[in-house]
């Protein structure tokens, strides 16, 4: 097994003013503040954080803060502090706390040399700080979706227009796609592991590490032949990485935590699985007709009716291919949280949901595949 660099979150916030990919004008503060603790004692290290990191809060009163939980994901805590400023105006930021061990699924030097840029081009919300384990953004005054919003016509057609200019911002660095060294690095940490928890490693044991090692090899060549294109990918496109404002009719795609270069089938296949929700309710993963509606307004935003069938047809086999790829990443991301991740969830029954998906799956989308491939048969 080769070294894997792991990125300790305190390493990139001291970096972070001498990264030549950041702007000068992002703060930072080798403060850590403590996942765990409750949201009234969470309160006091926020407001030292925030006063550490913006210099014109420094010697404001602790009454003129408020903190409020934003949302908590499976791997992330988002915060809104407020401030009343000495001018009278009301301003808020969102704290982002990464979850605990993160940083052995998430490259976090990665992130930061993307949002940037991403910024730059209008997507998320502004990076104005890092911190030992998280980092300050401006606050986005929107909701977060919820599952059955994806799957409303007028909000996939927008998900899939800012998807497509998404795609189309340039990351400086390297553009070798990412999707099969993550899921070998992924594979090399999960097939290792060893639980303390008697009843997880009964579980760790029952998986068949060669069965799903022959299904990455195999699903790898086969993808290979669809030459989709690689472009800068979210690869989290899910709900709770979504926010949009009702009034304004305005769309957010946020969290670029697992951003990198990428196949495009990859995002929109993790995209469609992402209807399913967190209790993987896979009867909602969108049907022919409500991807095509997906499909063209991605391929033509401007003229979502005139997208030709061909182009149609190409995106439909890719991304249900790929949607395979998504199964066996998040599968095994799994694991290795069971292991890492303090957070109240059931990881390794998560593996089992996406393993079994994917065993599901894997027939019909390798027919399709293979069907496109030879040419013959139609859709």
């Amino acid at each position: 097994m080769g070294v894997v660099k792991i990125w300790n979150a305190m390493e990139v916030a001291e970096e972070a003013r001498e990264n030549p990919n950041l702007s000068s004008d992002i703060k930072s503060s080798s403060l850590t503040v403590d996942h765990s603790l409750s949201l009234p004692h969470m309160k006091p290290r926020i407001i030292e954080l925030c006063k550490d990191l913006f210099k014109e809060w420094s010697e404001l009163d602790d009454s003129r803060f408020a903190v409020d939980t934003v949302s908590g994901g499976i791997t992330n805590l988002l915060l809104k502090a407020s401030v009343k400023e000495e001018s009278g105006n009301d301003v808020s930021v969102t704290v982002r706390l990464y979850g605990p061990n993160t940083e052995y699924v998430i490259n976090r030097e990665r992130e930061l040399q993307a949002i940037k840029y991403l910024s730059a081009a209008g997507f998320g919300a502004k990076l104005l700080g890092v911190f030992g384990n998280g980092m300050v953004q401006s606050f986005i005054n929107a909701r977060t979706l919820v599952e059955s919003d994806m799957r409303k016509p007028k909000l996939a057609a927008e998900i899939a227009k800012q998807l497509r200019k998404f795609h189309e911002v340039e990351i400086p660095g390297s553009k070798e796609p990412q999707l099969w060294n993550d899921i070998s690095k992924f594979f090399e940490k999960a097939s290792v592991l060893e639980f303390d928890d008697s009843e997880k490693q009964r579980m760790h044991k029952m998986i068949s590490f060669k069965e799903i090692h022959d299904e990455i090899v195999e699903l790898k060549e086969l993808t290979g032949l669809l030459n989709a294109p690689v472009v800068f990918a979210h690869n989290d496109l899910l709900c709770g990485n979504l926010m949009v404002n009702d009034e304004e009719e305005k769309l957010y795609l946020i969290d670029f935590e697992y951003g990198s270069y990428n196949y495009r089938g990859f995002d929109i296949g993790n995209h469609f699985n992402e209807y399913a929700g967190y209790d993987c309710d896979y009867s909602l993963y969108p049907n022919k007709d409500e991807q095509y509606h997906f499909f063209r307004h991605y391929l033509q935003p401007d003229n979502p009716l005139e997208v030709p069938d061909k182009d149609l047809e190409a995106l439909y086999v890719e991304s249900n291919t790929y949607m395979l790829a998504s199964h066996l990443y998040w599968a095994l991301w799994g694991i290795i949280q069971a292991k890492m991740s303090p957070i109240d969830f059931d990881y390794l029954g998560y593996f089992f949901l996406r393993y079994n998906e994917y065993k599901r799956q894997k027939e019909k989308s390798f027919l399709l595949a293979q069907s496109f491939l030879s040419g013959s048969g139609t859709m």
